[in-house]
């Protein structure tokens, strides 16, 4: 059984166990590893333990931290500057839906990582010819969601704290908007959403609720329970309108035998007698062309 210790390689990052290789080294040395991807320096969070391989093959510790390879890490900062700056000016060029978050470049400069955002499948091939045209070493892009910019942005939430997936968070539980309604807070999407506009990862604190219920936030969209929410109420609203007009209809209209007896002789004397004939009826237009003739007469003599 190996020795090991845990290593992460951001602030906020996964940790992962490498082989301690006979290197004498304690929880905060900065150290040198052998990762997939090429030398890679990390930060011991765990000391050295023993666990058992479980038959996967173990990285190793290569070393600690000289100022070799702090001169080139400071370096590799201006390396990834450049990179980024490059892979931005190629989106533009070659007109990409496609946003860059960052850069990263692996101590041995074998691997240079570009981080993006894209709302579907991009085609880079190009984009990648570009780039290793330019720095001469092997390329690779990665797509990321948009919570995960914002751990690797950072930034400042409406707390006026750092934002918890960049300070010690280490990875994303799902968030849901029952648990809002539990803590009886508003049910406004801008208020419960964070910078990367999902539902913030704070409102799962205080939740006393079984978290084997709770959806993610994919899966429940915020926006769609408030939705629901205020069509109930404009289908409540509605009904209760429909309510008053039946209502008022029915009062309007009253059985002929409960009207008043004065009201039903003046409605008779507006009615035409039945036996008078049709001729002898009175008719606005009939008694409107006789004007016409007779002043039509009077103009001729």
């Amino acid at each position: 059984m190996p020795d090991v210790v845990g290593i992460r390689f951001k602030s906020c990052g996964k940790i992962y166990d490498f082989e301690v290789n006979g290197i004498e080294v304690k929880e905060g040395d900065s150290v040198v590893v052998e990762s997939d991807f090429g030398l890679s320096i990390g930060r011991v969070i765990k000391g050295r333990r023993t666990v058992e391989s479980g038959g996967r093959e173990l990285k190793k510790v290569m070393r600690i931290v000289g100022e070799d390879d702090i001169r080139t890490d400071e370096g590799n900062r201006k390396l990834e500057e450049e990179a980024k700056d490059f892979c931005v000016e190629r989106i533009m060029a070659r007109g990409l839906q496609m946003k860059l978050v960052g850069a990263e470049s692996t101590l041995d400069r074998k691997r240079i990582i570009f981080y993006f955002t894209a709302d579907g499948r991009i085609d880079f091939r190009e984009l990648v010819k570009d780039l290793a045209a330019r720095f001469k070493t092997r390329i690779e892009m990665r797509q990321i969601g948009i919570r995960d910019e914002a751990k690797l942005i950072g930034g400042l939430g409406v707390c006026g704290r750092e934002l918890c997936c960049s300070t010690f968070l280490t990875s994303f539980e799902p968030v849901s908007i029952k648990m809002a309604k539990r803590q009886d807070l508003a049910l406004n999407v801008g208020k419960l959403s964070g910078l990367c506009s999902r539902l913030m990862c704070c409102l799962r604190y205080e939740y006393d609720g079984d978290m084997g219920s709770i959806a993610t936030d994919d899966e429940i969209p915020a926006e769609e329970e408030v939705r629901e929410d205020k069509q109930d109420s404009r289908i409540s609203e509605v009904l209760s309108k429909l309510e008053q007009s039946d209502t008022v209809e029915e009062s309007i209209q009253t059985p002929p035998d409960k009207v008043s007896g004065e009201a039903v002789e003046e409605k008779k004397i507006e009615q035409p007698k039945p036996d008078q004939p049709k001729s002898e009826q009175p008719n606005s237009e009939q008694q409107q062309h006789k004007k016409f003739k007779h002043k039509r007469r009077r103009f001729r003599r």
